[in-house]
């Protein structure tokens, strides 16, 4: 008897040991309540040079689910420049209002196949629309949002503010406002967060890790449009921005330091160099 209570003492002493640990480990839980995930139309392009690559879509889809599964009431903005683009319409003569709502109905397009990859992932879903297409969206009411987020479903915003002269940048930033999120984060193509010029075209362009929303806008940083960034520098919303490479959705969601922070300061003391 001695030796059977010795080892379920053992035992015990082992599991409790592992749990701690578990407890303990860096990341083990999300680092935010609640969050809105800004992919651009881009994002869901792949290597192809417009539209939809599905396992490119499969992928984010399975890394968006393994988010949300941590406990991380996730919403989504997606954008529609893999498909149509407002304002070069509008550049080539198009009516600016009548490009930009062209444009929204490009974004319910995406929301529709990001919705279907992530159920097909496992996840609980919910597009809501600023533009009515009862058939395929509901039509979008904040509280209704909440209470979607609030029963574990992933839920994806679509067709912009649902007014044209706005992007789906400036739309993320009313959103994540609307329903609450602590942060907005916002996955870039090919790019490892902010720069003080652009990467693609200059070799000296330098990395900036930190910077105030301010800062952004007085140096012109290409990070999201004014109109979002002044609305975020309002109200103390900060913005992190990183490279959309696999796994880093969920290192950002677990706190640890990748791309840059956009935030009221400069640095975050609680922050995890990644």
């Amino acid at each position: 008897m001695w030796w059977l209570s010795g080892a379920c003492l053992s035992q015990n002493r082992a599991v409790t040991t592992q749990e701690e640990t578990e407890r303990e480990l860096p990341g083990a839980v999300p680092a935010f309540r609640r969050v809105v995930l800004k992919l651009s139309g881009e994002a869901l392009m792949g290597s192809h040079e417009y539209g939809i690559d599905p396992t490119t879509v499969d992928r984010l889809a399975r890394e968006i689910v393994s988010v949300q599964t941590e406990g991380l009431e996730l919403a989504i903005v997606v954008g529609g420049g893999n498909i149509y683009r407002g304002m070069a319409a509008a550049a080539e003569g198009m009516d600016r209002a009548t490009a930009d709502y062209a444009g929204m109905l490009a974004t319910v397009l995406n929301a529709l196949a990001l919705q279907d990859a992530l159920e097909r992932a496992g996840a609980d879903t919910r597009v809501l629309s600023a533009l009515e297409v009862s058939e395929v969206a509901e039509p979008y009411i904040r509280r209704r949002a909440m209470r979607h987020l609030e029963k574990g479903r992933v839920v994806i915003f679509a067709a912009g503010t649902g007014n044209p002269f706005f992007t789906t940048d400036t739309a993320a930033a009313l959103r994540a406002l609307e329903i609450g999120a602590e942060a907005i984060l916002m996955g870039k193509n090919g790019t490892k967060g902010v720069y003080d010029g652009d990467p693609r075209t200059d070799p000296d362009a330098t990395f900036l890790p930190a910077l105030t929303h301010l800062e952004a806008i007085e140096r012109g940083l290409r990070v999201m449009d004014t109109t979002a960034l002044s609305l975020c520098m309002e109200n103390g919303l900060p913005i992190h921005v990183f490279e959309l490479a696999e796994g880093n959705i969920l290192r950002v969601a677990r706190g640890e330091r990748v791309g840059t922070i956009i935030s009221e300061l400069h640095s975050m003391p609680d922050d995890k160099e990644s």
